[in-house]
């Protein structure tokens, strides 16, 4: 594994088995198999430390179908760091064993991909073709998931701040996010310049979130590393994609081994904030407008479980008058995105995906929410396939409309679903 043995022989150690997490992770609720809990999976981590088990086909696919959601790390009494074990694992599979043809086919195409936008969008104008192919496995899988919608739109590299100035903050505009929820990222840097905040915007890549959470550890190291570069000077570094949150703000460890980078690292880490967590603690500058409208807010697990900020966006959508914000059922339970996991991991995701679907639709809500492009792309997906497609928006965007006063007839006319 990247880390030392007995540092991580420390880490399983810190596991009781009491079972708390048995009924937070999606995969066990799926299959009621022991191996695919993360017990289990804890349990198959020290048997290959001890040099009990080998990483064969069978132990392999037990680490696969792990969300990585940290469900277990909210609900566990006893603190295990189920977080650092996974990625740890994840990244020795990668680097130790030899995965099928297949596999490591779509792995290399996703990564060839995702974490490049000027690839991502080209790629995307193809999937209405594979969408009419009856293409097998995970090759139908990504024509599904791939969505019917893309937006470049981009802020600009400095946006001034409406009246007197509060500070100076950056954002962080992703990969994924730029090519298909390019509006998200528009928004953000309007209602933070609206509330008084001057707004960069710098060249920037991938942050290296999704290969390190599929276990490809330098790669994602080194995007961290440009990342960090990029907003070298900016006070407060602002981040609309819960996933890509929770990764920087854990930077100090994942550069830690790394005596050039980790002091640097940790610093930045310190500067990271949750566009919602932001937004929370600034009085709003400028009113927010009525929107007559229920939406149902769909907590994403990066937000939920791994920086331990449930529903941080509440705060901003309730400060606007007529809005209803309903929560669906199961909040805890993953939608099955998950990084790569809809791809790769496709059956399950599915199950996921259109499990979370009817607890959106059970609550009658004109619209769907999300803070993460991830679970935005996967419930509208499940939305469609069961021909109740609603309009898909992340929370900014409904702030954003708040000040803009557009109306309920505006934000919802031409709203993707």
């Amino acid at each position: 594994m990247s880390a030392a043995p007995d540092v991580l022989r420390s880490l399983t150690s810190d596991c009781v088995h009491c079972g708390f997490c048995l009924p937070t992770c999606p995969t066990y609720l799926l299959w009621s198999e022991e191996m695919d809990s993360p017990r289990g999976r804890i349990q198959l981590m020290e048997s290959h430390l001890d040099g009990t088990i080998t990483l064969n086909q069978t132990v392999v696919g037990h680490f696969d179908k792990c969300l990585g959601c940290m469900a277990c790390v909210t609900a566990c009494p006893s603190g295990v760091q189920y977080e650092k074990l996974i990625e740890a694992t994840r990244e020795t599979v990668e680097t130790t064993t030899r995965r099928s043809f297949g596999d490591r086919f779509v792995r290399g195409a996703l990564f060839k991909l995702l974490p490049y936008p000027n690839r991502m969008g080209p790629a995307l104008r193809l999937a209405p073709l594979g969408r009419t192919l009856p293409l097998p496995g995970r090759l139908g899988a990504m024509t599904e998931i791939a969505p019917p919608w893309r937006s470049t739109e981009k802020p600009e590299e400095v946006t001034p701040a409406s009246g007197e100035t509060r500070g100076r903050v950056g954002i962080l505009t992703g990969c994924v996010q730029s090519v298909v929820f390019g509006t998200v990222n528009a928004a953000t840097a309007r209602v933070l310049a609206a509330d008084g905040y001057e707004v960069v915007a710098p060249p920037q890549g991938c942050c290296g979130a999704l290969s390190m959470h599929a276990g490809r550890g330098d790669e994602g190291r080194a995007f961290a590393r440009r990342i960090i570069e990029s907003f070298d000077g900016v006070e407060t570094v602002i981040v609309n994609t819960s996933g890509c949150g929770s990764h920087l703000k854990e930077l100090g460890h994942v550069l830690g081994d790394d005596p050039a980078w980790a002091g640097r690292a940790a610093e930045f880490s310190t500067r990271v904030r949750d566009l919602g967590e932001f937004l929370a603690d600034v009085e709003p500058r400028v009113p927010r407008h009525p929107l007559n409208l229920t939406v149902a807010m769909q907590d994403s697990c990066h937000l939920r479980h791994a920086q331990r900020l449930p529903v941080s966006s509440v705060t901003s959508l309730h400060r606007i008058p007529g809005l209803r914000v309903i929560e669906p059922a199961e909040q805890d339970i993953c939608c099955g995105s998950a990084g790569i996991y809809n791809i790769t991991q496709a059956d399950a995701a599915r199950q996921l995906g259109d499990r979370k679907a009817g607890h959106v639709l059970a609550t009658h809500a004109q619209v769907y929410a999300s803070a993460n492009p991830g679970c935005l792309v996967q419930v509208a997906t499940a939305l469609r396939r069961v021909g109740s497609p609603l309009p898909a928006l992340h929370p900014i965007e409904i702030v954003d409309a708040s000040i803009r006063n557009i109306g309920a007839a505006g934000l919802l006319r031409g709203s993707r679903r």
